[in-house]
């Protein structure tokens, strides 16, 4: 199956990849995609997480394989079955599925954001519901599900503290990440890193919905000298937030930081051409802060 459909830059839509799991209808990202093969036997690994079958090594590249039922608390996958490779957070992770469906392409305003009472902001692997004919697509959070396995591929916090002492520093932030985890994280790591002035927001509208009301009252500069944003988030994604910014005179020098575990080659060219000022892979939160240093404090 070709995974590399092309999008235009910043349409705020995504392609999503359907998958079977126990007859349940799931999504991922194409983004995240590298392949999709025939299952294939695995080395297991000792005393690794139950959800880790093994390690395999396509064309001289080693895999970890993960079993998604196992994960989502549903037993045990038996040989068969695919195998969807992934690279996100610069690595390399294949994910045992029963069977894939197809690609849909679908804008990020029919994402519907689950509910509490399906999944907690920090306890759920669902980040978004598709209503696709006559079923509902659950959209997986294949990050926290490996952070879960794994939690040194998360986000680095303690790079944090490598910076050393640091000054309160007033330059105003709008962040937008729709992962209440992740947004907390990022908030918390700047804080630490001495930047006080900030506004988080839970996707790109509500990002640009700020940066308008800014306009609007004439206090652009007070509220708003930086962006960062993630580039998967529902309503509005991060690629559209960015070109809206950069299309517009009033808004166009601000500088953008893209922060996503989707940063690979493709997406960064992505990101430079709507204009995008930096792009850092979501592991990086030091580089974050290093590179915000760079495109705020040198203007001061």
């Amino acid at each position: 199956m070709d995974t590399k459909i092309l999008l235009e830059n910043g349409t705020n839509e995504l392609e999503v990849l359907e998958f079977k799991l126990d007859g349940n209808a799931y999504g991922i990202n194409v983004a995240k995609i590298k392949e999709i093969i025939n299952y294939q036997e695995v080395t297991p690994v000792p005393n690794a997480h139950p959800s880790v079958e093994g390690i395999f090594m396509p064309r001289d590249v080693m895999i970890t394989a993960i079993d998604l039922k196992n994960c989502l608390q549903r037993g045990v996958s038996e040989p068969g079955g695919l195998f969807i490779v992934t690279n996100f957070n610069k690595l390399d992770i294949a994910f045992h599925v029963d069977s894939v469906v197809g690609i849909h392409r679908v804008s990020w305003r029919e994402i519907i954001k689950p509910g509490t009472t399906i999944s907690t902001s920090e306890d759920g692997v669902s980040t978004g519901i598709i209503k696709f004919d006559d079923r509902l697509i659950i959209i997986l959070d294949f990050e926290k599900i490996v952070t879960d396995i794994n939690p040194e591929t998360g986000l680095k916090v303690a790079d944090i503290e490598e910076l050393g002492e640091r000054h309160r520093i007033d330059v105003p932030i709008l962040i937008a990440e729709d992962s209440p985890l992740l947004n907390k994280l990022i908030v918390d790591s700047l804080h630490k890193a001495g930047y006080v002035n900030l506004i988080h927001t839970e996707n790109g509208q509500q990002a640009y919905d700020v940066i308008q009301e800014c306009k609007k009252e004439g206090t652009l500069r007070e509220h708003v000298q930086c962006i960062i944003t993630d580039i998967e988030m529902p309503i509005m994604d991060g690629h559209r937030l960015t070109k809206l910014v950069k299309s517009d005179d009033e808004t166009k020098n601000i500088p953008i930081v893209i922060f996503s575990s989707l940063v690979n080659e493709d997406m960064k060219r992505k990101g430079e051409a709507l204009g995008a000022n930096a792009q850092l892979s979501k592991p990086e939160i030091g580089n974050l802060v290093r590179v915000v240093d760079e495109l705020v404090l040198a203007n001061k």
